[in-house]
């Protein structure tokens, strides 16, 4: 492998194909080898070059059929080929999407990178739900955390610092520990009421939403599995979801396609 090519680290966005950057479709479609994710959309695949290897890496809770460090030497070896890689990512690389982890072991190894930001999946949920993120009177500002830990460890979030009822909680990759984190901001001091929006596969045909309370989000995603990947809202910005309208906060609700 003598051929350096470049690898691009492509923030696929929420879901929906319009939802994409320009940047991010231009490098998509100039693409020699797709590297993807398992939640990025099909219908953002399919916009990938008839000609472009596609190579899969995704993961699953509880199994990572490609781990992290093979997937940073696929990049790495696609890009010694003289490829153009594109590195497809769900949302934008650099929230949660391990995209700076990839782009320093390729820089080390003199592998040039670059960036396409994407909408991240909080910013899709509020523009397809009608929930803002922030909202005067309601939220003064929001935090984006996550909900689950490499290779399964303990959650140990700053707990007290999150169960702020004037900032909106977005939580991504908690659908397993939905009701251990609801408990422990409750243990804070947050109010079992506090409203709470959960949506599958947000911006999407197959997007689902469930409307819920601190105080039982976690039985209600157990009685009804939501599929990843699912984002949580937690906070009273999730009063003004418009889709819910005639709906009390206090009553879950699932919809799907709205």
């Amino acid at each position: 492998m003598t051929a350096t090519g470049k690898v691009h680290l492509i923030g696929a966005g929420p879901g929906a194909v319009d939802l994409m950057t320009l940047r991010a479709l231009t490098m998509l479609k100039g693409a020699d080898a797709v590297v993807y994710d398992r939640l990025v959309s099909p219908e953002i695949l399919a916009l990938s070059p008839m000609t472009a290897r596609m190579v899969p890496v995704g993961k699953a809770p509880k199994s990572h059929a490609v781990p992290q460090d093979r997937i940073n030497e696929i990049l790495y070896e696609l890009a010694c080929e003289g490829l153009t890689v594109a590195r497809l990512k769900g949302g934008d690389p650099m929230i949660f999407g391990r995209g700076s982890e990839e782009a320093a072991y390729l820089m080390e190894r003199g592998i040039a990178v670059e960036y396409a930001p994407g909408i991240t999946a909080a910013q899709g949920m509020a523009a397809a739900t009608g929930v803002p993120l922030t909202h005067r009177g309601l939220a003064t500002g929001v935090r984006y955390v996550t909900g689950h830990r490499a290779a399964d460890a303990r959650l140990d979030l700053d707990w007290k610092s999150l169960a702020s009822e004037d900032t909106t909680l977005v939580v991504y990759m908690g659908v397993a520990n939905i009701a251990e984190i609801a408990l422990n901001l409750m243990r804070e001091g947050m109010p079992g009421a506090l409203p709470v929006l959960a949506v599958s596969n947000v911006t999407t045909p197959r997007e689902t939403r469930l409307l819920s309370r601190l105080d039982r989000i976690g039985l209600d995603v157990a009685q009804g599995p939501l599929r990843a990947p699912v984002l949580f809202v937690i906070g009273h910005v999730v009063s003004l979801c418009h889709a819910a309208d005639a709906l009390p906060v206090d009553l879950p609700e699932v919809m799907v396609g709205e």
